[in-house]
């Protein structure tokens, strides 16, 4: 860097303390951590919903009554 170029934003200050260089790692592998788990929640919110994963495929619907329910059980609705 010359002395023309501002200096880069920091992304994480130590205000008290001196911590070692394996602190500081661990403290930014956890905020790494959560920021993608915050990312990939996101993501997941902003897809819509399939309807093959709908919960409501899995339940059972009521069979049809009358003459010739058995058959009309069969066929799509």
């Amino acid at each position: 860097m010359t002395a023309t170029e501002p200096d880069p934003p920091r992304l994480l200050r130590v205000v008290r303390g001196e911590p070692s260089t394996e602190e500081l790692a661990a403290v930014v592998a956890v905020m790494a951590a959560v920021a993608a788990r915050a990312a990939a929640v996101r993501d997941r919110a902003a897809r819509p919903r399939s309807v093959w994963g709908d919960p409501a495929r899995a339940t059972r619907q009521l069979l049809p009554v009358g003459p010739d329910g058995w058959r009309r059980s069969a066929l799509p609705r």
